[in-house]
Order: structure tokens, then sequence, then C-alpha cells
């Protein structure tokens, strides 16, 4: 009788000391709030809504910050710093423990309060790490195809690989009070507060897990705390969110989100110019200015934390010798896709680092640099004699992503290399192992401040490259495990920088193309502001029809 007592004093107005609580609308009271339909290529690759799957750009923009929520968030407004989310604090007990206090008052879309129960139930081997174990470098294998679920709760092989891929020395996580938990790793690790803050770390209801019939019906319409909450997804065709009004931070500014997969840029642009669309995501950088043109309408976007890469199998019979390998990444002119394919509106990095890495930042550092008689040179040293190399290729997954691989082939073969575009329908094919496997596209992120979010993450012992058997070296997993548990600064930095050395020059596991960058399209008269990332942001003071 207490909790029914709770939930109506809440809904009546009234609050615990330092709740958050905002108006409510009455029972009858009519909801005029708008609904949008969003454009998207792409709603989700696996076809599930769960963070430890879905671990993707596409995903990024649905999840947050509309359904999923982690401990620590970002300013998905501002410059994607660490700020407040379903904690309100958090301290360092030792250079293994982290305490973090709770946000009171949080309701999960099934009116349940969020507890500590849930947090320690979110981080448990049952939902997240399997028979996985802390402080093992050795490579969990996953599937290069995504698998079908199982019956009942198992989870599928790839969750506790991508879990141990976010937390590979995490040992448990302990509730101190109904608000409180601390986090154990069995390693220092000054990177904890960042891994909270990462894709992945997001907090679900226990309650709702345990209730499903199957991982499959949880994974298609999981139960957390996001300011919207999931009414239906259709695979491969629509995701349809609806308000959560009684989120934590506000009541949301839009009655129903609707992200629809259209494929074709083309198709994206003009439902938006008809109104069928209220937003056209993955808009490339020459049609912004043919939308432009209807005053109506604007663009918005530019550069986030993500860069576009050229990926390489070295168990293919060409590339396993690195001379090859580093011919590719000579013979690209990366400013002339810049300035070509992106009208200069983003940029060639310095490498797969990003300067909010503060200090661990290698300034000096650059990408191979574009010299086409070196490219030669090394063909030659490797004694290539124009033996096909396969380039698997979806078609514009990534925003320019067919013109990019025409131009790249074309810079390959200037050189001598002959390779040949497989265009692919998914991501199952992309991935497959076997002898054809060899070039591929792809981009990686930076979850946090910190080289570990990216070099190590996607390229190291538990990133996906070694998981699916494309790539391996055993001096930067090594360093992989020295990055990730030390806590001298100048020896990470050091050791950061020499990672760099093997992954991009010596023994190449890819090559950064460019920083990339996000464009939507959108009318004027709707006010909102797009994110520096893939995320879209529809909460209180986020939106304005």
């Amino acid at each position: 009788m207490s909790k029914l007592t709770r939930r109506t004093i809440l809904k009546s107005g009234g609050a615990a000391a330092g709740t958050l609580l905002l108006p409510r609308f009455a029972i009858g009271q009519a909801d005029n709030r708008p609904s949008v339909t969003i454009a998207v290529q792409k709603v989700t690759n696996s076809n599930v809504l769960d963070v430890l799957r879905e671990q993707s750009n596409v995903g990024e923009r649905v999840f947050f910050s509309s359904i999923w929520e982690g401990l620590i968030s970002k300013n998905w407004r501002g410059s994607l710093e660490a700020v407040p989310g379903l904690a309100t604090e958090w301290r360092r007990i030792d250079d293994q423990t982290v305490e973090v206090k709770l946000r009171q008052g949080v309701k999960f879309h099934n009116g349940d309060e969020l507890t500590a129960e849930d947090v320690v139930f979110t981080f448990s081997r049952e939902r997240m790490f399997g028979e996985s174990e802390a402080k093992s470098r050795s490579t969990i294998q996953a599937f290069e195809k995504i698998p079908t679920p199982r019956p009942g709760k198992e989870l599928p092989p790839d969750v506790p690989a991508v879990a141990r891929r976010i937390w590979p020395d995490l040992v448990r996580v302990d509730a101190v009070d109904k608000y409180t938990v601390r986090f154990y790793n069995a390693t220092p690790d000054v990177t904890i507060e960042g891994r909270l803050s990462r894709y992945g770390s997001d907090i679900m209801n226990r309650r709702a897990w345990e209730q499903a019939a199957s991982y499959l019906d949880w994974a298609r319409k999981p139960v957390t705390t996001g300011p919207y909450k999931v009414v239906e997804l259709k695979p491969d065709v629509s995701l349809t969110l609806e308000a959560h009004d009684e989120y934590w931070g506000g009541r949301p500014p839009l009655k129903r989100i609707r992200f629809l997969e259209v494929p074709e840029v083309a198709s994206r642009i003009n439902g938006l110019l008809s109104g069928e669309y209220q937003f056209a995501c993955d808009i490339p950088p020459d049609q912004i200015a043919g939308i432009e043109k209807n005053s109506a309408f604007e663009v918005q976007g530019g550069t986030i934390l993500n860069h576009r890469l050229t990926v390489f199998d070295k168990n293919h019979a060409v590339l396993a010798n690195p001379l090859v390998r580093r011919a590719f990444t000579h013979a690209i002119d990366r400013q002339a896709i810049v300035d070509s394919l992106w009208a200069g509106r983003t940029r060639v990095p310095k490498g797969l680092q990003w300067e909010f890495y503060g200090d661990m930042f290698n300034a000096d550092w650059s990408v191979p640099a574009y010299d086409p008689k070196l490219a030669q040179d090394l063909l030659k040293q490797a004694n290539y004699k124009g033996d096909p190399i396969p380039y698997r290729l979806l078609n514009n997954y990534y925003t320019n992503q067919v013109a990019t691989a025409q131009v790249l082939v074309e810079m390959w073969k200037s050189v001598g290399l002959n390779v040949q575009i497989e265009t692919k329908e998914n991501w199952s094919q992309i991935m497959e192992r076997a002898p054809t496997r060899a070039v591929r596209d792809w981009s990686n992120s930076a979850a946090f401040n910190d080289p570990v979010s990216s070099l190590v993450a996607q390229h190291g012992p538990n990133g996906q490259q070694q998981q699916i058997g494309e790539w391996t070296n055993v001096e930067l997993n090594k360093l992989s495990e020295f990055l990730e548990t030390s806590t001298d600064r100048a020896a990470r930095k050091k050791a950061f920088h020499r990672m760099l050395e093997i992954a991009e020059r010596e023994d190449p596991a890819y090559t950064v193309l460019h920083q990339n960058a996000t464009f939507t399209a959108k009318p004027k008269s709707i006010k909102w502001k797009a994110s520096p990332a893939f995320a879209m942001d529809f909460r209180a003071g986020n939106f304005e029809a």
C-alpha cells in the first residue's frame, strides 16, 4: 500500500527532498505534443535494442538519449563532457574501486524505481559477462555472423565478448545501500569513470529481464529509464518510441518518435521536403546546398568523435605481408577525399586519437604520408604480382561510402594494387571469415577521453578485429594490458605512442581516412540542436515545434 501511496503522491506533485519532480498532465487531458518521423539509413544492424549487441553508429542514434542511460552521462548539447546521469556523484575509494551514488526517484518505463539492485544486475554474469573472467587477456572469439538468439535467457556469445571489451577487469559490483553501489576492479584502472560513461554501461530494469520470455523478447523491448520507451521494433523497417512521462529529467516534448529505414539519400531528402519526414539523417555534404536553397529547411551537424577507417585482414594470402598493407596506407590522398567528397567539412586527423585525450594526445603523430612512389617501392619489395585483393563494401552504410571506395580503388590502382570491390548486403557478410576477407570499411569512436576507449577497445586483445580473427600483434597486446592497468600517465602515453607505431605503420591493422562528420536536415521551424555525435537528443529543452 505504501508503494501505491508514494506513486500517488509523486503524480499529484509531491516529492521527497532532493528528488526532481516536474509537472504531470492530468488524466483525460488532450496530449497535443507533436510526433516526428526520422528517416535514417539503418535503424539497427542486429535488429535488437541491446546496447551490448548493437555497438554501432546507427545504434547510438536511436539509443541516446532516447532509450538508454548510464550512471555517468555525456553532455549531448555541449562537448560530450561527462555529466551526472543516473548517478548524482561518484568518488574514488582507491585505484581499483569507485563508489557511485544513485539519483533517487528515477522511474523505469514499467514504473519501478531505480535502485542499487538494478545496477548490480546490469553488471552481473547473467546479464553481461557470462562465463568470462576478469583479468584475462585471452581473446574471446566472437562470431563473424550475427548469431540467432537462443531460446531462454542464454546470452548470445557476442554479449560477454563486448562486455569484456568494455570492462576487461571488472570483478563485481556491490550494493552498499539502496542508492549506493561500488565497482571493484581486479587491477588498477584510471579509466573506470570513463567506462561508466561509455556506450554499453547503461542501466536496465532487473524485473523486466526476469519477466521476459526470452533474451530476444527482452532485447527488442528493453525496459530502461530514458525519456522515451519502446512501442515496437520492426526489424529492417522501423522503431517506434513513445514518451515516458515519469522521466526524471522532465516531461518529454514529443508524443512519439518513429525512426524509419530509408536507405537511399534521395528518398530521405524528398520525404523531408514533402513533409513526410521531419528529420533526414546522414546527408552527404554535396546535398546540403540543394536542401538549403529552400529557405524553410536547414542542415545541422559537423565533425564528431569518430574516424573512418580502412581495415585489413592480415590472414589474407596477399595482406599477410605487412609491406603490402603499408603500400595501401601510402597510396591514399586523404586530403583529396576530404576536399572532393566532404567539401572540406571534415579533416584528416592525427591517426586514431582525438585532442580531447588531453595529455595522452600525441600531437607529433600523423597518418602515413601520401607517397605513391613509396607505395610502389613497398609492393616491389613484397614481390606483389598484381593478385586480386577483395574489398567488401556496404551500399552507403557510411555517408559517401561507395564514392569513397571508388576513389580509393583508383588511388590503389595507380600504384599497382589490384583491389576489387565486392558489394555485400549486411555486416554479417562483411565479417564472414573466408579467403575473400581482405579489406573492409569501418569507423572507430572514442567513447571517453583516453586511448583505451579506442585503440585498445577496437584493436586490442578483445577488440573487434582480434575477436573475429582479422588481425593480432603480440607486442600491441602486451602494451594494451599496460595501458589498461598502469597509473603512470607518462609511461602510458609512451606506450600509446608505440601502439600507434605498430597498428598504423609497422604492422597495419587499419589506416585512418578522415574524421567522420554527420549532417541532419530538418525544417527551420523545428527548434532543435544537433549533438556533436550520431546521437539525437529529444529531451525537454532541445525540441520545440
